[in-house]
């Protein structure tokens, strides 16, 4: 009988502690979310595309996604401390108006959670501190979790590209990941 009380025991602590994550994780994304709609309002003239830089852990602007009324904070850097904060902005990668691949990824089961939503056509918007720009969703593609071939970080073009893990309702590490490929809309 005492075994099944601590397999309960064990069985509650773990849900309890997932769950805790889960709180943490969403206060965080909160605060840098709070954090960069300061960062967009507040910019300078001084903000210019050609020497936009900002260091890793900086809250660089936001990422809109109407179609699923979902915003986020676009955090520099892909590292899980920038991830349990927002959408992280792959570093190398460019900035709108810089003429290159922009790739920005997220948690499939925190900010991009319904990603798997949208659909070709749909609008993607990027606000930072000199500008907003649009895009649209003209593709999507589902590669294995270690191809590294979606990272050109090519400065022919430019592009947003969104990953994330897949399948979306996995448990555990994710063996795929799911790409959105966007292209700039003409102002």
């Amino acid at each position: 009988m005492k075994k099944y009380y601590l397999i309960i025991l064990v069985g509650v602590c773990l849900i309890g502690y997932a769950s805790w994550e889960i709180v943490q994780s969403k206060v965080k994304a909160s605060q840098t979310l709070e954090e960069a709609k300061r960062v967009v309002v507040e910019s300078s003239a001084d903000s210019v595309k050609d020497t936009f830089s900002p260091k890793q852990g900086d809250t660089v602007g936001l990422l809109k996604i109407p179609a699923i009324n979902s915003e986020l904070a676009i955090v520099e850097g892909t590292d899980p401390e920038e991830l349990e904060k927002g959408v992280g902005h792959y570093k190398g990668s460019y900035f709108p108006e810089q003429n290159g691949q922009i790739v920005l990824s997220g948690h499939r089961d925190t900010v991009f959670t319904r990603l798997g939503e949208l659909k070709l056509g749909d609008e993607l918007q990027v606000e930072i501190p000199y500008g907003e720009f649009s895009y649209k969703i003209i593709d999507t593609k589902i590669v294995d979790a270690d191809d590294r071939s979606i990272i050109t970080l090519q400065n022919e073009k430019e592009e947003l590209i969104l990953t994330t893990c897949y399948p979306f309702g996995y448990i555990g590490n994710a063996p795929q990941r799911y790409i959105i490929y966007a292209e700039k809309v003409k102002n």
